[in-house]
């Protein structure tokens, strides 16, 4: 669903993404991590072709219709500028389908409310709900949109836990009937328990590829996070525990 070859971007002479080669597979949910400033924002929005870039990605080529039809993107940043409802908003992601699907709207509208928990929300103009109720909406209108792909930026961060674990169970049930996510994240807790696989952005670099079992050493865990935590497989999931800073 996305491939990626030698993905450059510069910031004057600076590269915030360095030579990243990676794919994405139907069925994944790819956790993209990595401390602040290594590069992730930047990284999905070079793939969609939004930043000037050398290499190549195999979304950055198609025409914006193409690309919306191809891969949904939620960015990082939540304002609504619109006193639409909630349903209006959410229908907003059926743009790049035109008129002629008129009734399979309606149905991914409907859907995408209720795998947000939106459907009493419908009504409600989206610019008078909360900052995490809003978030929800935004998750919602990427759904709506029902491209197979979806990048997604910080999608859960300020939202309670219990709206963080349904929105990555969320992402799960969208790859398992056929699509992929890629979504940065900075709990790693979430990431291991609900990712089939980690990226790690250090540096503008990708210096991990692989099953959260793999990535989350203690080796990495130092060398990227600068922490001391604790990562282990248990009959109920993987369990991941910061410990401590390197410097306490």
């Amino acid at each position: 669903m996305l491939e990626l070859a030698d993905l450059t971007v510069l910031r004057g002479a600076c590269p915030v993404v360095d030579r990243v080669s990676a794919s994405v597979r139907e069925g994944e949910v790819i956790g993209l991590i990595g401390p602040n400033g290594a590069g992730k924002t930047t990284l999905m929005r070079g793939a969609l072709g939004l930043l000037d870039h050398r290499g190549t990605s195999s979304l950055a080529g198609l025409d914006p219709l193409a690309r919306a039809r191809a891969a949904a993107w939620l960015p990082q940043a939540r304002e609504i500028a619109w006193g639409l409802s909630v349903a209006e908003l959410v229908a907003l992601g059926r743009l790049p389908h035109g008129r002629d699907q008129a009734a399979a709207g309606e149905a991914a509208v409907e859907a995408a409310l209720g795998r947000m928990g939106l459907e009493t929300y419908r009504d409600r103009i989206a610019t008078r709900l909360s900052g995490g109720e809003q978030a929800r909406v935004l998750i919602a209108r990427a759904l709506a949109q029902e491209s197979p792909l979806i990048l997604a930026d910080e999608p859960i961060a300020g939202l309670d836990p219990a709206a963080q674990i349904a929105t990555m169970e969320v992402f799960e049930a969208h790859a398992r009937a056929g699509g992929a996510v890629v979504t940065s994240l900075h709990d790693l807790g979430l990431a291991a328990r609900h990712c089939t696989r980690l990226w790690v952005m250090d540096r503008g670099r990708m210096v991990a590829d692989g099953p959260p079992g793999e990535v989350l050493s203690e080796a990495l865990l130092a060398e990227v996070f600068h922490i001391r935590a604790h990562f282990k497989i248990t009959p109920q999931g993987p369990v991941f525990q910061p410990l401590s800073t390197l410097d306490t």
